[in-house]
């Protein structure tokens, strides 16, 4: 059974998921501190990666989940998570996103077995984009990942527009994403599942980053309250709905956000 998944996980490429999140990507400061507090938080075991000394992954279960990159104070940029979204061409993404008002961060440099790019939508949310081999087969990372990533923009359906053009959603290719007007948002399903939801909102100048257009990534937990409680205890911080909430929006040491969901 090892063999056979492990065998899956080395065919998947970008293009069997692709307009999917397929990553997710945590920039930090600390990164003793960063491990410390997802370990507690989420369970996270961490492992070294050849990228250097300031990069690891996450496991759960033997499955990479996540990279953390400890270059927040080199790089002069925010503590913060990146949904990253699986593309067949990163130079075509990059150039729609360009001709439709996005702007490069970073990239299209290689990340072998891959190459990789940081953009922004035009409303300023920061995402990424991957083309080639994934990390690990989909359907693992998608049972132990996050459960969706959601956009919290000041227009819904002018970010889908874009992002819709930029990745090729609910298009006549087949294996493309399926887009959906549900409970007043856009949602967005990959093989009938919902990977990624867009929200309106947010506010373009507002101080607090919570309220400024971005990408907010879910992750699924048994306890809620446990996680929000570890998250306190460990130097970050949380915001719940109160008692028997089914998420809560954490901050980690360095304030990077994200939000725990409980499973279903």
């Amino acid at each position: 059974m090892n063999s056979d998944r492990t065998l899956r996980s080395q065919v998947y490429s970008s293009q069997s998921v692709f307009g999917a999140p397929c990553w997710v990507s945590l920039t930090a400061r600390d990164l003793r501190a960063t491990q410390d507090f997802y370990a507690a938080v989420l369970g996270w075991e961490w492992r070294s990666v050849k990228l250097g000394d300031q990069f690891k992954v996450a496991h759960v279960n033997g499955v990479p989940v996540a990279g953390v990159a400890a270059v927040a104070s080199m790089w002069q940029i925010a503590a913060a998570w990146t949904p990253y979204f699986a593309v067949p061409s990163a130079d075509e993404a990059v150039s729609r996103s360009q001709e439709r008002g996005g702007t490069t961060a970073v990239g299209p440099i290689a990340f072998p077995p891959g190459r990789a790019a940081l953009l922004a939508d035009r409303d300023g949310a920061v995402f990424g984009i991957w083309e080639g081999k994934l990390v690990t087969g989909w359907e693992d990372w998608r049972r132990v990942a996050p459960t969706f990533v959601r956009l919290h923009t000041r227009d819904a359906f002018d970010a889908a527009i874009f992002y819709g053009e930029v990745l090729d959603w609910a298009s006549d290719r087949a294996g493309c994403c399926d887009v959906d007007y549900e409970e007043n948002e856009v949602v967005l399903r990959s093989r009938g599942d919902v990977v990624a939801r867009i929200h309106s909102g947010a506010l373009g100048a507002a101080p607090e980053p919570t309220l400024r257009p971005h990408w907010q990534v879910h992750f699924a937990v048994d306890d809620v309250e446990a996680c929000a409680r570890a998250a306190r205890a460990h130097g970050g911080s949380a915001r719940q709905g109160g008692t028997g909430s089914t998420e809560a929006v954490l901050s980690d040491p360095d304030g990077a956000h994200f939000t725990v969901t409980r499973s279903v």
